[in-house]
């Protein structure tokens, strides 16, 4: 985080803290502050997270890999072999179809 978002965060806890009231309006305000601390602490982290697979794509890249294989590679492994053989099938078909 930020020298800024810190000092952001820092300030929203001091006021929260000067505010006794654990409900407002009918909300769990303890709850609702962990809950929405907890999104913001799992987004910074999928930052990260997406800045380190950015890192990896540019190091295949130099290393004279083709990102865009890796990316389909990826793709195929999350799938499963059924669904995979399938869309092989089809592609080979359709591929034969145009000539190709």
């Amino acid at each position: 985080m930020s020298d800024v978002d810190l000092q952001g965060a820092a300030a929203s806890r001091d006021r929260q803290e000067k505010d006794p009231d654990p409900e407002v309006g009918g909300i769990a305000v303890d709850r609702l502050r962990s809950i929405i601390e907890r999104v913001e602490r799992l987004e910074e982290e999928r930052k990260a997270l997406a800045g380190d697979i950015k890192d990896i794509f540019a190091e295949a890249k130099s290393a004279g890999f083709e990102v865009k294989v890796i990316k389909q590679i990826i793709s195929i492994r999350k799938k499963e072999p059924a669904e995979v053989e399938e869309q092989e099938t089809l592609l080979d078909l359709y591929r034969r179809a145009l000539g190709m």
